[in-house]
């Protein structure tokens, strides 16, 4: 089997992934977890300028996440192409579709709204983060879309949003791979 099947993700990965989304959904209750997405915003503005990207790769937000296309449509900046996944069940791959900005009327086969345009290859992709190290691993949902992607596509450069209360540590896989950066609400980690 293909170590980066993720099949039968680690126990204790799947018991961190409970504790991380306990743990954020406290958080964002509180004053600061709700201060959080507007801190996130000028940082992110930054950083994508300095990246310059020409096709850029958001991700529809899942309960907690940071709420990637609700930032992007602040931005208006036409000149950038933007992107979102589509994940397929057969084989767990993930590619992107050109999207247009609206709120998506498809969903792709996990049930996720996605773009019906045609495929694209960013150049920049925006990876939400569960869970992060300092050291530039994160933690997903354990089906390993990104992953497999972001294998598949090494001179793309993703940068992972987190919330600062998803850092933590765990023990990397042979299909982990580093992001170029993960940005938080209170700094930026370039590995």
């Amino acid at each position: 089997m293909d170590a980066i099947e993720h099949q039968n993700p680690a126990p204790e990965r799947q018991a961190l992934r409970r504790e991380l989304k306990a743990r954020r959904s406290a958080w964002l209750a509180s004053p600061a977890g709700a201060a959080a997405a507007q801190a996130l915003n000028e940082p992110l503005r930054q950083l994508l300028q300095q990246l310059e990207p020409l096709c850029l790769g958001l991700y529809w937000p899942l309960d907690g996440e940071f709420d990637a296309p609700a930032f992007w449509a602040r931005q208006a900046l036409p000149e950038v192409q933007l992107a979102l996944p589509y994940a397929l069940r057969e084989g767990r791959k993930m590619h992107y579709r050109r999207w247009d900005g609206r709120t998506p009327s498809a969903q792709d086969e996990m049930g996720i709204p996605c773009s019906s345009g045609a495929p694209v290859e960013p150049d920049v992709v925006l990876v939400p983060c569960l869970g992060f190290t300092r050291s530039g691993y994160r933690l997903g949902y354990g089906g390993g879309y990104f992953d497999r992607w972001l294998a598949a596509n090494p001179g793309v450069t993703a940068v992972g949003l987190a919330w600062s209360v998803g850092e933590c540590e765990f023990a990397t896989e042979v299909h982990d791979l580093p992001l170029a950066v993960i940005l938080t609400e209170r700094e930026l980690l370039a590995p």
